[in-house]
């Protein structure tokens, strides 16, 4: 993955600005798009805190396009390059049969009630971590649960965005 300096990033053209962050937020390039306008940034954390904003001024269609375009976990279903090595990083990749069984059942329970895939910044957990928030999520209704995936996508839009800028 190539790996830009910030001070790069800030002079780029509007399409090579989208080309380099158009994977930041699962198959949404338009945040990339949108964000370019507001440069420069002085730091990637007011670069990540533009492409959030853009995020969160989305119509209410595409913050939930935005939401369907992220797979489930522990699938083996053909994803985006981040979203395999997401899952990977923990083991979510090599699930005992038992354990996908499990993941796939919450999985259809989740997309059942909400209508979009269970979203979580799995850099921040492990596999048993993971489950529990499936089960608690799952006592959410649809407006806290569509809050809590966007939440979840900025976290790991910022794992992404935090990895793709060189120091």
């Amino acid at each position: 993955m190539a790996r830009y300096p910030l001070a790069a990033l800030n002079q780029m053209e509007q399409s090579v600005f989208t080309d380099a962050l158009g994977n930041i937020f699962e198959h949404t390039p338009a945040i990339a798009h949108q964000t370019w306008s507001r440069r420069p940034f002085a730091t990637v954390t007011a670069l990540h805190q533009a492409m959030v904003t853009v995020m969160q001024n989305l119509p209410h269609d595409q913050q939930l396009a935005l939401i369907r375009a992220h797979p489930d976990l522990g699938t083996k279903a053909k994803m985006a390059r981040s979203s395999v090595q997401e899952q990977a990083s923990v083991g979510l990749d090599q699930l005992a049969p038992a354990d996908y069984q499990t993941f796939q059942q919450l999985n259809q329970a989740y997309r059942d009630k909400f209508q979009f895939p269970f979203i979580v910044a799995v850099k921040e957990h492990t596999q048993a971590s993971i489950l529990a928030a499936f089960r608690q999520r799952l006592t959410h209704n649809a407006a806290t649960e569509q809050q809590t995936a966007l939440a979840e996508i900025a976290k790991i839009a910022g794992f992404r965005l935090h990895a793709l800028i060189a120091a």
